[in-house]
């Protein structure tokens, strides 16, 4: 059995309150829902899996009790709920006025198993952790939401990322439980090719390194700066990178300080986890299942999911509601990270709601 943690529960469990995102944006709340011997795909059991999360604003029912403001943003890999609440993010969306005015919304920023305030290996069971995939991630994040916070339906599914190729897996697995959805830097289909490969570059750095000793190690084994190496160009942007560094030497310092803020940060064990979660992913054979409005966004100069693979143009036209649109690079485009600047994609975002019912 899993423990019920309703939501006025749920937020005594919190114990402190964030900073307000933004001018005029309500302070987000944060809380744990923990959900007892939690089985994974692989047949696994934790005994007690916990998720974080922080929610903004307060869920509002029709006279069916149906909730018609509730909006689920999910995060990328090795990120977790808190990323959006940068004024990068929150102040583009959730401040009065916005497209999600979290004074008229009910936003959720959930962190995913294995990421952020979540159970993670880092915990404590370090090798010994479930071996978790996206679809386990999404059924926790399902869970959570029906069972911890009494949420019956989703005005809205958007994530960025892992978060996107999340958002393709709400659809097809609850179409019936949003009225929009909009996956952000990611394709519909099985991870393969170069995104594949640059995976198995994270996690092959970690797992063949002697030092990783099997998840045990005392100190980050080497094998992770390779893995971060990986990282980078995975995320990388060549023109902001040109600009930002456009002498050798002004190149060598960025480099070094990338690296040294990515490994300040990162646990092997964890990172390892994340990157071969996306084994399972494969959205492609249910697409003609989802329901919802849905609105992909990418953007030209993203290296994971580049542009010429037409991947996108492809299997769009089997989603029943379904439109892509691509972003063309720019000064002000961000490569793979142009997913989190929503003043570069949030007419869209304006378009999609007015499309899936709102006025």
């Amino acid at each position: 059995m899993h423990r019920r943690i309703p939501f006025a529960m749920a937020t005594l469990l919190a114990l402190f309150i964030l900073p307000a995102a933004g001018q005029d944006t309500p302070a987000p709340a944060q809380g744990d829902f923990i959900i007892r011997n939690f089985k994974f795909e692989s047949g696994e059991v934790l005994p007690e899996l916990k998720l974080h999360y922080r929610t903004l604003g307060t869920p509002r029912r029709d006279a069916s009790g149906t909730v018609r403001n509730a909006v689920l943003i999910l995060h990328g890999t090795g990120g977790s709920g808190a990323g959006f609440l940068s004024d990068q993010f929150a102040g583009s969306l959730f401040k009065t006025g916005q497209l999600l005015d979290a004074t008229t919304h009910f936003i959720i920023l959930p962190d995913g198993i294995g990421h952020g305030q979540s159970s993670k290996p880092s915990n404590g069971l370090r090798a010994r952790f479930p071996r978790y995939g996206y679809t386990d991630m999404v059924t926790a994040q399902y869970r959570l939401l029906t069972e911890g916070l009494g949420i019956n339906h989703l005005r809205l599914v958007m994530g960025t990322s892992m978060g996107g190729m999340h958002t393709w897996l709400w659809g097809e697995k609850y179409p019936d439980f949003m009225d929009a959805l909009m996956p952000l830097a990611s394709l519909p289909v099985q991870i393969a090719g170069r995104n594949r490969m640059m995976r198995r570059m994270v996690i092959d750095s970690i797992r063949n390194d002697p030092e990783w000793n099997n998840g045990e190690y005392k100190t980050q084994p080497r094998g992770l700066v390779s893995a971060i190496y990986t990282l980078l160009f995975m995320t990388s942007s060549p023109l902001q990178w040109q600009k930002q560094s456009p002498t050798r030497d002004a190149a060598d310092q960025f480099f070094d300080n990338l690296v040294r803020n990515q490994l300040s940060r990162t646990d092997a064990n964890d990172m390892l986890y994340a990157f071969d979660a996306s084994r399972d992913y494969d959205p492609a054979p249910a697409l003609e299942r989802i329901k919802a409005v849905l609105l992909a966004i990418n953007s030209a100069d993203d290296q994971v999911n580049p542009p010429e693979l037409g991947i996108l143009e492809r299997e769009i036209k089997r989603v029943k509601r379904g439109r892509y649109i691509l972003i063309p690079v720019s000064d002000q485009t961000r490569g793979h990270g142009t997913h989190s600047l929503p003043a570069l994609w949030k007419q869209h975002l304006a378009e999609l709601l007015k499309e899936s019912g709102e006025s």
